[in-house]
C-alpha cells in the first residue's frame, strides 16, 4: 500500500491534491524526485485510464476556445476533463508565460474540469518533460479525457504523440500556399485534421480547406492503426461551437476501433518503453549538471575545445568514458 498522503485523495478526484501532485512530478528536487517515483508507481498499480488526445495548431488559430468548447461539450455529457496547456518558458523566471487558465475562464470554471498550464522548462517545443507523468495523475484522479495542448506547430508534436492515444491537428481556413507551409511530419500524425473558423465569411474558404487536406492526407499515408477512412479533415467553428460534436463522435469511433483492433494495446506499450528511454537518458544529461566533479570536468574539456587544443569529438569521448567508468 501506498503511504504517501496524495496517494488517496488522487484515487477519490481531489483537484487540489491532483494540482499538488502535479507540482510535485515538475519539480527538480531529488527528494522530490524520489516521492513522485513511488506515488506514480503505486498509482500505476491501479490501472486507471483515459483517453489521451493531443491537440496543436498554429498561433491564432483558436486553440484556446477550441478547447473550452470542446471541453464543455464533453463535461455536459458527464465527461471529467483535464486539459494540459503546455506554456513556453519565460528564459528568466521558467515560468509559464501565456496563462492558459485565464482564456479559458468558462471551462476552468466548470467543476467536471481540470486546466493545469505547465511551463515547457525550455524542452524541446514547448513539451514539459513531466507531461506525461502530470498525464498519468490526471488519469489516476478519474478523469476520462486528458486534452494535451503544445504551443505551435513544431518538432515537439512527435514528442506528444508518445503519450497521446489521439492526434488533433487545429488549422485556419488558408489556401494552398498555406498547405504548402504545413509540415510534412505533423501531417502523418495526425488523426484528424479539424479546420477552424469554418463560420460566417470563411464558411466556404474553410470547406474548400477541409477538402484540400483530405486529399493531402490520401496521398500521404496509410498507417496500420487507420481504419478506412481515416486520418480525416472535418471543418468545425468553436466560436459557434458547429462541428464539435462530430469531431467528437469520430475521435470515439477511432479510438474503439483501435482497442478492438488491438493497436491501442499496442501503442501504450510502444509509448512506455519510450518514455523508459527517455528517463534513462534525462537521467544521464542530469548528472553532467548535477555532480560537481563532473561539471568541472566539463567545463574543462569545453575551453580546451575553444581554444583549439582539443577536437570537439576527441573531447566528447574523453567525456563519454569518465562517465561510463564512474
Amino acid at each position: 500500500m501506498n503511504d504517501d498522503p496524495l496517494h488517496g485523495p488522487l484515487l477519490a478526484g481531489d483537484r487540489r491534491a491532483l494540482a499538488r501532485a502535479i507540482t510535485l512530478v515538475e519539480s527538480t528536487r531529488p527528494d522530490h524526485r524520489v516521492r513522485a517515483v513511488a506515488l506514480l508507481d503505486g498509482l500505476r498499480a491501479e490501472g486507471r485510464q483515459a483517453l489521451r488526445i493531443g491537440l496543436s495548431g498554429t498561433p491564432g488559430v483558436g486553440k484556446s476556445t477550441f478547447i473550452e468548447a470542446f471541453g464543455t461539450l464533453l463535461t455536459e455529457q458527464g465527461k471529467r476533463v483535464a486539459v494540459l496547456a503546455v506554456d513556453p518558458s519565460s528564459t528568466r523566471t521558467g515560468g509559464s508565460i501565456l496563462g492558459d487558465k485565464t482564456r479559458m475562464e468558462r471551462l476552468s470554471r466548470d467543476p467536471r474540469a481540470f486546466i493545469r498550464p505547465s511551463p515547457s522548462a525550455a524542452h524541446l517545443g514547448g513539451v514539459a518533460r513531466r507531461s506525461r507523468e502530470a498525464v498519468a495523475l490526471c488519469e489516476a484522479a478519474g478523469f476520462d479525457v486528458v486534452l494535451i495542448e503544445t504551443v505551435g506547430v513544431g518538432q515537439s508534436e512527435t514528442m506528444v504523440a508518445q503519450m497521446c492515444d489521439l492526434f488533433v491537428l487545429l488549422l485556419a481556413p488558408a489556401g494552398g500556399d498555406e498547405l504548402q507551409g504545413v509540415k510534412r511530419g505533423i501531417m502523418e500524425i495526425a488523426d484528424l485534421i479539424l479546420v477552424n473558423k469554418a463560420d460566417g465569411e470563411l464558411k466556404s474558404t474553410a470547406t474548400r480547406t477541409v477538402a484540400d487536406y483530405a486529399g493531402a492526407l490520401r496521398l500521404l499515408r496509410k498507417r496500420p492503426q487507420d481504419p478506412d477512412g481515416f486520418p480525416k479533415a472535418l471543418p468545425v467553428s468553436a466560436l459557434a461551437e458547429e462541428g464539435l460534436a462530430r469531431a467528437w463522435a469520430e475521435m470515439q469511433d477511432l479510438a474503439s476501433w483501435r482497442r478492438e483492433a488491438g493497436h491501442w494495446a499496442e501503442n501504450r506499450a510502444a509509448q512506455a518503453a519510450h518514455w523508459f528511454t527517455q528517463e534513462v537518458r534525462e537521467g544521464l544529461l542530469a548528472r553532467l549538471t548535477q555532480d560537481a566533479e563532473t561539471r568541472a570536468r566539463m567545463a574543462d574539456l569545453a575551453r580546451a575545445v575553444a581554444r583549439g587544443d582539443r577536437a570537439p569529438q576527441a573531447a566528447a569521448q574523453e567525456m563519454l568514458e569518465s562517465l561510463r567508468g564512474a
